[in-house]
């Protein structure tokens, strides 16, 4: 009986969450059929914005600099910046906090050289508390906070690609 009323309860509400707008979110949708990505090699946010990009399943991602004129739109990054800045120490001089930071510029423009999107540039930062007797493991938090920060990033990226009219 319990389980009758909880799908009764369930069948109620969906309407309302449809007239309220709410939507599942889809992947974006690229005025563009072929991109190329003019950026470092060894960028970790680079590799994963490709992988977004190929997901989509409606854009080819060209990587080698010999084809960029074969793309519709070139994306141009110098790369991402990573920063780890202490903000506060204990009176002996020991880290208490630190920022980490993740700076990403781009500008997307089309083979012939056409803007698309200006030059622009994504931030993104979080405080993280720090103790000398767990370094080891606020490294990894570390790690797994720049990782976090990274796909939000490029997520970004992807919101903004979705925008740009050829």
């Amino acid at each position: 009986m319990a389980r009758r009323r909880t799908l009764f309860g369930a069948a109620l509400t969906a309407p309302l969450f449809t007239a309220c707008g709410f939507a599942l979110r889809k992947p974006p949708k690229f005025a563009f059929r072929s991109i190329a990505l003019a950026m470092p090699a060894t960028s970790t946010l680079g590799t994963e914005l490709r992988r977004q990009l190929e997901g989509t399943g409606s854009v080819q991602v060209i990587t080698d600099p010999a084809q960029l004129g074969k793309a519709e739109a070139v994306l141009e990054s110098p790369g991402d910046v990573r920063e780890r800045v202490v903000v506060s120490v204990t009176a002996t001089g020991e880290v208490r906090e630190l920022t980490l930071r993740i700076r990403f510029s781009f500008r997307l423009r089309t083979a012939d050289g056409r803007e698309l999107l200006p030059m622009s540039e994504i931030t993104r930062q979080i405080d993280q508390s720090y103790a000398e007797s767990a370094a080891l493991s606020k490294e990894q938090e570390g790690l797994m906070l720049y990782q976090n920060m990274q796909s939000d990033i490029v997520q970004q990226v992807m919101r903004r690609l979705a925008t740009a009219h050829l």
